[in-house]
């Protein structure tokens, strides 16, 4: 056995981050995450595939709060391992979140392997660039942004909230967002970079390195909320751990929310569609009442 990381060897690190084989099939997953978006897109005002960057990947959609502005504003970033899912796969959460005064925004970005984790990174900073100058006239506040993204998304948020020069280049304040909700992210990719999901990732060392939130100097002072899915594995709980703790070390008030008894990897994002803890640790981060307005 050859130990890679942690003590651990490839095979076991790709079965620590196959997150498929927690499920028997997460196809009725995957087929839900698109039916609840597009009952949302049918019955909602919203406003979608808004161009951010000049690529077709680049784009948005935007549900406006039920209730007059300027409203918080809850930005989801899509999970897949980088290389699934779409922005209309995105928006099941916002018949509840736009009912309590919430503006919810989608992100779509282009996947692996056509791009890199860098420019996956760069896009995702580009749309919360565009989101910062554009939400306004959409009933949202740009100071009050909550970033949130499941599995791969919550890296991907993970690296919006990190501190660093970064938002300078992007025309962004310093801290750019004022709060964050994780679910079952990654946030340290050495242990990707050595098993089966760097077959699509294509990572170096150094990639890992400076796409790894971990890594990077700290988030500023924000609320942050965590969340693992109870079936998930003992490296996945391991990751949301390490980050809590490094945000929580930062100053940031965290707020870890234990998952329901066989909630799995990927149906732990439903929990933001009705009145539940993690969803009421969510609006509480907003500062927005559960209750119906």
């Amino acid at each position: 056995m050859t130990t890679l990381y942690r003590g651990m060897d490839r095979a076991t690190l790709d079965r620590e981050y196959n997150a498929r084989a927690t499920v028997p099939d997460i196809g009725p997953i995957i087929a839900e995450y698109r039916g609840r978006t597009d009952h949302a897109r049918a019955t909602l005002a919203c406003h979608l595939d808004i161009p951010y960057g000049p690529t077709g990947a680049e784009r948005l959609d935007v549900y406006p709060a039920a209730t007059p502005g300027p409203a918080p504003v809850f930005v989801f970033i899509h999970g897949g391992y980088w290389r699934l899912l779409d922005a209309a796969d995105s928006g099941f959460m916002a018949p509840y979140m736009t009912a309590r005064g919430v503006c919810v925004v989608a992100v779509n970005y282009a996947l692996a392997p056509g791009v890199t984790l860098d420019e996956i990174t760069r896009q995702c900073r580009a749309a919360l660039a565009w989101i910062h100058a554009n939400i306004a006239r959409h009933g949202g506040d740009p100071a009050r942004i909550h970033v949130s993204g499941s599995s791969a998304g919550g890296h991907l948020a993970g690296m919006l909230i990190a501190g660093g020069d970064w938002p300078a280049a992007f025309g962004l304040p310093p801290r750019p967002v004022a709060g964050a909700t994780l679910l079952s992210g990654l946030f340290d990719l050495e242990p990707i970079r050595l098993c089966h999901v760097n077959d699509w990732m294509a990572l170096d060392e150094a990639a890992a390195q400076r796409n790894s939130p971990l890594l990077l100097p700290p988030p500023a002072p924000i609320p942050v909320v965590h969340s693992v899915a109870d079936t998930e594995t003992a490296e996945f709980k391991r990751q949301t751990h390490d980050h809590a703790a490094f945000c929580a070390l930062a100053g940031c008030p965290t707020h870890t929310v234990v998952a329901p008894p066989g909630s799995n990897h990927f149906d732990i994002v439903f929990q933001l569609c009705d009145d539940t803890p993690l969803s009421r640790a969510t609006l509480a981060a907003m500062e927005v009442s559960p209750q119906t307005l």
